[in-house]
Order: structure tokens, then sequence, then C-alpha cells
């Protein structure tokens, strides 16, 4: 089987100089979407029909297993398919979807290519109540599709047809090639319909049959904002009812936002307004606090992510606590039973096992052993303004508040550093390292008094 993806629709209604295939659902382009399920269901060959913002789309999306086929100008949708007829091979069955129909899903598409066996025309249909602006089916009195009557040409009668064509269908190639080379385009947009090849098929003896979707919402395409929100919110809720059905504790199902994938195990409990991007891992007994941020993160066993937490490409052992307002940035590596407080934040460190930092840090460019207790205020000072240091804090180490350890500097196992430290060499291992300033007490100061105007 082969698929034709039809993107290249302006999307003047969205009011973005965005290309409309490439707006976002879930974090991720439409076509996107659309392409990932065609890959899914084992296609020889996709190809793509692109016009406005071309470039961009293709740019965006280009890999090495499609191909791109330019519509120009925009003569209708029997038009578009026809620029994709060089990069389809007869004897094959071709596949018809949207680019800006990014729900739809593979379970249904396999339906219909079923239908379609490896000579009949397949149409997905659905009902709706209210099917303005749609192509109606239209049946003979035995029910058989003899053709589809797009809305603006319809008469009366045949608007009142609730059955509508979404566009989507399976066809022989060969066939196909045929049937769009007779295509007219005298009707009201004066366009090429890829739908008069239903009646085509028909005069033919061709067998038209028709499946339908799971669900209405996969067949919806988008034309504008309020379209691609109402279509976020759907696809967001199929992700809650999933993570549901697995036995994930959600909050509110109606307030989480899983732009990647999200994999969870037993009893994971998500509070309200939570965003994951790319590929997240949350283990068995895992808590995420309300609005947190988590992207590209591994998180073990029995870990409590505190609300208002940002974690980015970091992996967390058993037994964390993380937060509130705690952030891990990329190159993150936690042990077990780690803390990390409120306004604490980590780059590109590993700390192991049992060590705390729990309020107001820096940590970057550091690996710090177990069992290490890092004092409110304490940074990291890894660079000089052109070149990154590491910072090396071995097991057992206690530093003071309000330390500064100005790397590359290394603090020996079991050493303390007094609050106000400013590290610019290495402290010796089981040993108190200060630095600081003499106190003094000036005697007789007195502290200015503004003076009346």
């Amino acid at each position: 089987m082969q698929v034709v993806v039809l993107a290249a629709g302006q999307g003047k209604r969205m009011r973005s100089v965005l290309p409309k295939v490439l707006q976002p659902i879930a974090g991720r382009p439409m076509l996107a979407h659309v392409l990932d399920t065609a890959r899914a269901l084992g296609s020889d060959r996709i190809c793509v029909v692109h016009g406005h913002g071309g470039e961009a789309v293709r740019d965006a999306l280009d890999a090495p297993d499609l191909a791109w086929a330019l519509q120009s100008p925009q003569l209708g949708t029997g038009h578009a398919v026809q620029q994709a007829l060089p990069h389809l091979d007869d004897g094959q069955m071709a596949l018809v979807l949207y680019g800006d129909v990014p729900l739809i899903g593979q379970d249904t598409l396999r339906r219909l290519v079923d239908a379609a066996g490896a000579d009949r025309l397949a149409l997905l249909t659905v009902a709706l109540d209210d099917p303005t602006g749609y192509g109606r089916i239209v049946r003979d009195a035995a029910g058989q599709v003899q053709r589809i009557v797009e809305h603006k040409d319809a008469s009366e009668a045949e608007r009142a047809i609730r059955e509508v064509n979404t566009g989507i269908l399976v066809a022989p190639v060969a066939r196909l090639r045929d049937w769009l080379g007779r295509l007219r385009n005298d009707n009201a947009q004066q366009e090429y319909y890829l739908t008069d090849i239903i009646a085509m098929a028909v005069d033919e003896a061709v067998a038209v049959v028709a499946a339908q979707p799971d669900r209405v919402i996969e067949t919806l395409g988008v034309n504008n904002k309020l379209q691609l929100a109402e279509l976020e919110r759907a696809w967001q809720r199929q992700q809650a009812d999933a993570l549901l059905e697995a036995g994930v504790t959600l909050i509110d199902p109606a307030r989480i936002d899983i732009r990647g994938h999200l994999s969870c195990a037993r009893d994971v409990q998500i509070d309200v307004n939570c965003v994951f991007e790319g590929t997240v891992e949350l283990g068995e007994g895992v808590h995420i606090g309300a609005n947190c941020v988590i992207r590209n993160a591994r998180i073990a066993a029995g870990t409590r992510i505190q609300p208002f937490s940002h974690i980015e490409d970091t992996c967390m052992g058993e037994g964390c606590v993380i937060g509130p307002y705690a952030r891990t940035r990329p190159g993150t590596e936690l042990g077990n039973d780690v803390h990390l407080g409120n306004f604490v934040e980590v780059k590109n460190s590993r700390i192991a096992n049992h060590s705390k930092a729990n309020h107001l840090a820096y940590v970057g460019d550091a690996d710090i052993g177990e069992r290490v207790n890092v004092g409110a205020g304490t940074i990291t000072c890894n660079y000089d303004g052109a070149n990154k240091f590491r910072t090396v804090i071995e097991d057992d180490v206690f530093i003071g508040s309000d330390t500064q350890l100005v790397a590359p500097v290394r603090v020996g196992k079991g050493a303390t550093l007094g609050a106000g430290t400013t590290l610019t060499k290495d402290a010796p291992a089981g040993e108190l390292t200060v630095s600081r300033s003499k106190q003094i007490t000036i005697t007789g100061w007195k502290r200015p008094v503004k003076q009346p105007k």
C-alpha cells in the first residue's frame, strides 16, 4: 500500500505565517501526526503533496521515507492527487490522507484498507448531525454508493443527507491514474474534485464500499485556531483516558498536556496543569505535583516532584524529593533519595545517593558524592566567561550556607566548608575549610539620615 498526504492548503483562516499543516497539535505539527499514522500502517511509500509554504513544510518534516510533490497552483483535491501520481506504482493500492486531519486513527484506516481489498474503491464516511459544508454520500435504493456531491453543488434534497464524505479513501493506483486524467472542473468552484472519481468507478462497475471511523473526531479537519484548540483538547482527553485506563491517577483529566510520549508504572499520581514533553518515564508510585513541566526524563519509583518544578533531560533515582520550584537542566543525573528543594537549579551534574540541596542553590558541571549537604545560597562558579569547569565534591561533605566553589576545585571526603566560604583551592578531606573576612565593629559610626525638604 502507498499513501498520499494532501498538505498544500494555505490556511488563510489560521491568520498565521506558519503553514496550516505545521500548526501544532500536542506540541507537534499536524502533518507529523498524519505521517506517524501512515508509517504505523506499514506503507511502502508516502508522498506528501505540498504547496503554500512548501519549503518550510519540507524543511520541517523531510525524511528518507518521504517523497514530495508540489501542487502549484492549487486547483482542487483531484488536481492535488494528480501531482503524486509519478511517485505511485500501478498494481498497488493508494490511501489518500490529509495533513490537516491529525487525529485519524490506525484502527480506522486498517478497517478502510481491508474494505478496499485489492480492487475496490473504499470511502471513509461519517454521519453528522450538521453536515453543512461537507460532500454528501448519494446512495441508490439498494444502499450502494453512487456518487458524492459537494455541498455547494447539492440540491435541497441532497443537502438533507447526513452521511458525508471525509475525503479519506483507498483506490487501485492504476484506476486512480485513469480516473484523475478524466476529471473536469465544471462546478461551482471550478476545481478538479477527487470525489468525482466515485461516479466514474460506479459507471465502470468497480465496487464502491464505505467504512466508518471509531470516533467522529478522527475525521475532523482544521481550518482555524478555534478548531485547532478543539482538536487539541480532544487529543489530550484521549491521552488522559488511556492513562486512567492504565491505572494512573489524574487529579483532573481535563488539565494535563502530553506533548510526546508518557509511560507510567503502577500507582503514579499526577496533579493538575502538568505538561509532559518528549519521552518521559515515570516509575512505580511516582507523584507529580501541580504545575510541573517535565521534558525527556526518567524518574524512578517513589520519587515525588513537588509543584512548580521544571525537569529537563534528567535521570532520577528512587525516592527523590524534588521542589517545589526546583529546576533540573540537561545532563542532570540524580541517585536515590536525593533532595532538591525550593529554588535549587542543577545542570549537567551527577548527585549521588542521599545528598541534599534543600534551598536556594545552583549546582552546575559538578560531581557530588553520597550524603553531601549543600547549604542555602551555595553556587558552583563553573563558567569564566569562555570555558566551563567541573567541581568535584566527594562523599560526606558538609557545605555551609552562602558558599561559592570556584571551579575547577575538589572538596575531599568528609570535609566541611564554613558558611560564607569562597573556595578557590582544593579543600582537604576531613578538615574544616573557611574563607571569610575578619569581622570588625566601627565604633561611633552613624547611619545617614534623610534631610527634610
